[in-house]
């Protein structure tokens, strides 16, 4: 299955540029949140970049904040394996090195809610072709 919307992806790209249409001043987007917000174990990351196989966890997301000891282990050596990168923004450190939060499918180290989430309504068909509502 393909996922692929031409103007959705566009403007994302755009977005993530920073040229996208927004009102907030000097928006970044943050590739470490992202990653940690919604592959907090890095599965997606080791599925299209097989060079980073060996990193285990959330430390996929930025394989240049590891030590050499792990790096080694891992069989990355930056530079050669794997590029060095070419910029770091410095917002990303305030989330290197930090567990996975939010919607991940793998949530190591996620905060439990205070509150135990509300179910849904179930709703039959009829509900959207009903002339009553109930909610």
């Amino acid at each position: 299955k393909v996922d692929y919307d031409v103007c959705s992806n566009y403007g994302n790209w755009l977005y993530s540029a920073g040229i996208g249409n927004d009102p907030r001043d000097n928006r970044k987007f943050n590739m470490i949140k992202q990653g940690l917000d919604y592959d907090g174990n890095g599965d997606y990351v080791r599925l299209w970049v097989p060079e980073l196989q060996g990193i285990k966890g959330a430390d996929i997301h930025a394989p240049w904040a590891l030590n050499s000891v792990a790096l080694s282990q891992a069989g990355v050596t930056l530079g050669e394996t794997y590029p060095q990168p070419v910029v770091t923004a410095p917002e990303w450190s305030r989330h290197i090195n930090q567990k996975p939060q939010g919607r991940s499918p793998h949530p190591r180290g996620r905060r439990e809610p205070a509150h135990p989430p509300m179910q849904p309504k179930v709703r039959g068909i009829d509900f959207y072709f009903s002339h009553k509502k109930d909610g």
